[in-house]
């Protein structure tokens, strides 16, 4: 059976990692390999009509769907990989706020590694906002609902219960801009979903 399979090659692992979601530089052999890779990665990933997105800086890299007006002459006929989900108005306002404070993060003079933010914080900004109905345990509940969605698509990560705490990953300064932050944060006063901020879209991995 071994012998079926071509010679192993440690590329492989920041390849499955990517098709996974974000590559962190904390991560440091599966970004070592990435980077020492970047070249054949680059190029295997095109085959399949993705872009890989490479940040050093920020220490990130992830993977995007090559878009219709990329597409080269036959890349059109490739299956897609990723399959795109529009954020709700809720999901799309949440991320705003956390995008707010992972600026206000970034403009700190002592920084520490993670952007973590008391989960009291953003349900103060939630409120304020009246995003929810109902009392304080319903609007908890729901806001913390929203806040599990963005952790499926990688935006956040719960740091911790006691306190409740959130770690704002990077990813989502990649997926929202800060020009288009402030865009979108000249809608926070229209409450009409009709007319909820047009948020960019997220690419999910199917399940193979």
């Amino acid at each position: 059976m071994s012998d079926e399979f071509p010679q192993f090659q440690e590329f492989s692992i920041p390849a499955v990692l990517l098709l996974r979601g974000v590559v962190y530089a904390e991560d440091e052999r599966a970004w070592n390999l990435l980077i020492s890779n970047t070249s054949r990665l680059t190029e295997y990933f095109a085959r399949l009509g993705l872009i890989l997105i490479l940040n050093e800086s920020e220490g990130m890299a992830f993977l995007r769907q090559i878009s219709d007006e990329e597409t080269p002459e036959g890349y059109d006929t490739i299956p897609k990989l990723f399959h795109t989900s529009r954020l709700s108005y809720k999901q799309s306002i949440l991320c705003i706020i956390l995008r707010d404070e992972y600026r206000r993060f970034e403009e700190e003079e002592a920084h520490d590694e993670k952007c973590v933010v008391d989960e009291s914080v953003l349900f103060d900004q939630w409120k304020a906002l009246h995003l929810s109905l109902g009392d304080d345990v319903k609007q908890l509940k729901e806001m913390r609902s929203t806040c599990k969605r963005l952790e499926d698509f990688g935006f956040v990560k719960r740091f911790s219960d006691d306190p409740p705490a959130w770690e704002i990953r990077r990813i989502l300064k990649a997926r929202l801009p800060a020009a288009e932050l402030e865009n979108l944060k000249g809608q926070l006063l229209v409450k009409n979903e009709k007319q909820a901020p047009n948020l960019n879209r997220v690419d999910e991995e199917r399940q193979l």
